[in-house]
């Protein structure tokens, strides 16, 4: 059941770099949301990650990288995240709540950012677990929008529960006043699970490799011609993504040399 937390914002706390945590959503035992204030001199792209994380019992800052979930116009940054049990960050973030101080280092960097693509007709998010975080960014960014036709989000995790922040991202974006309009029919979203039974199951790389969603949704296979993608998940699910992509055609890309297709290297979950 989804727990929400919210408060006004205090003023920010005078540790280095620190802002102040504005409210926490608790998604399940192993997921939750939360949003904080946002440095005034913070500009990034949407798709990119940041540096956050606590002060250590030691007195030093523990830091791990985290994808930006708001768009870069938001004036405030969110951030979605697992819950470990013996983490040594996220054992403590978890437990956060609403005037909170937590650390920032205001260097945004990442692959996941449209730069990093060429011109195309259809972009694909390629989505496991938390790795919809950067996705969420990009989603309500209307550039996204703007330079493409079509926009498939797949996203899978081990149960039903677990897909809520992005059902509840997707379900929203049609009404958003900035974005609303500019959506319109051009989204396809493909949320699937692992383990428990539910209307669409299955792992990504199985519903790509076997041609399910592409029947499914009415969508042609990849082609490097047409089709671009963003991938983010475990350092195995990229791998078997990036085999399948390459398999397509399509050629990884960076912010120095854009191609058909980005990988997130920095997250982990």
């Amino acid at each position: 059941m989804t727990e929400h937390l919210t408060a006004a914002p205090k003023p920010t706390p005078t540790l280095p770099d620190a802002q102040t945590v504005t409210s926490v959503t608790h998604y399940t035992d192993r997921l939750f949301a939360f949003r904080c204030t946002r440095p005034r001199s913070l500009r990034f792209r949407s798709g990119e990650f940041v540096m956050i994380g606590l002060m250590g019992e030691n007195g030093k800052p523990l830091l791990r990288a985290y994808s930006i979930a708001s768009p870069s116009w938001d004036e405030e940054l969110e951030f979605y995240s697992i819950k470990v049990p013996d983490g040594p960050l996220t054992s403590r973030l978890q437990h956060i709540q609403p005037g909170d101080p937590i650390i920032l280092r205001p260097k945004p960097v990442g692959t996941l950012v449209l730069d990093a693509l060429l011109p195309g007709k259809r972009l694909w998010m390629l989505a496991t677990g938390t790795g919809i975080a950067p996705f969420a960014s990009l989603l309500r960014d209307p550039e996204t929008w703007e330079k493409y036709e079509q926009v498939v989000v797949m996203h899978t995790c081990r149960d039903v529960a677990e897909l809520t922040y992005g059902a509840d991202l997707i379900a929203a974006l049609p009404e958003d006043p900035l974005i609303g309009e500019l959506v319109g029919d051009k989204l396809f979203y493909y949320p699937t699970t692992t383990q428990e039974a539910s209307p669409r199951m299955g792992r990504i790389t199985d519903n790509l490799a076997s041609g399910k969603v592409f029947a499914e949704l009415g969508i042609p296979p990849l082609d490097p011609a047409t089709d671009r993608a963003m991938v983010c998940g475990s350092l195995g699910f990229n791998l078997d993504i990036k085999t399948i992509l390459e398999g397509a055609g399509l050629c990884e890309g960076a912010n120095s040399e854009p191609a058909e297709y980005v990988v997130e290297k920095a997250f982990v979950g």
